[in-house]
């Protein structure tokens, strides 16, 4: 039995930092409807994002905010991600999410003009990290129902950012090596701010 359950509070020293194998593997599918287990533990990862968002919280266990953690980033081989979002009305959006793929993107792309950051990533990395601007994700919720749902700007590049964790790879893998603040050609690109 994982010790991520409801009741545990995952802390930094709980989330895998770059240069562990775990944040390089394809992460291996969920069953469908997923375990009690993996409904545990996505109650945790939930929690600790609520957690990292909350100004007092946050700095009684020492936590860097964050809006997404996939399940590798805490050490589970494991297709699966949380994310708290926040909807237009500035209420908080949770997000379970259970062996997620993105079906369809935009041709329009977009970027942070500060780069992304990770809870992973102890160092500043600078340079533009391209994403799609509009992607639509497939997944399943908690009780395995398939899901659609549709993300633009901020939520869309959230969405991407965990979906790679899930897939082995690092936000900096997208930023051009020779020319970090280079965005793709050809394409149409607006920053995000």
């Amino acid at each position: 039995m994982s010790k991520f359950n409801r009741d545990y509070i995952i802390t930094m020293d709980d989330i895998v930092r770059e240069g562990e194998p775990i944040l390089r593997v394809v992460t291996e599918p969920v069953s469908v409807p997923p375990t009690e287990e993996d409904r545990e533990e996505m109650a945790a990862m939930l929690q600790f994002l609520k957690n990292s968002q909350d100004p007092e919280v946050a700095k009684k266990y020492k936590l860097r905010a964050g809006v997404g953690l996939s399940a590798n980033q805490i050490g589970l081989n494991k297709r699966m991600f949380a994310a708290l979002l926040t909807d237009e009305n500035g209420k908080d959006r949770p997000l379970a999410l259970y062996n997620p793929k993105i079906i369809s993107h935009s041709q329009a792309m977009t970027y942070l003009p500060e780069s992304e950051g990770c809870l992973s990533v102890d160092r500043l990395v600078q340079g533009f990290v391209p994403r799609y601007e509009k992607v639509q994700i497939k997944a399943c919720d908690e009780a395995g129902n398939e899901v659609k749902l549709r993300f633009k700007g901020f939520d869309a590049i959230v969405m991407q950012h965990e979906i790679d964790h899930l897939n082995g790879i690092m936000f900096y893998d997208h930023i051009n090596a020779e020319h970090p603040f280079k965005l793709p050609s050809g394409v149409t690109i607006s920053s995000l701010y």
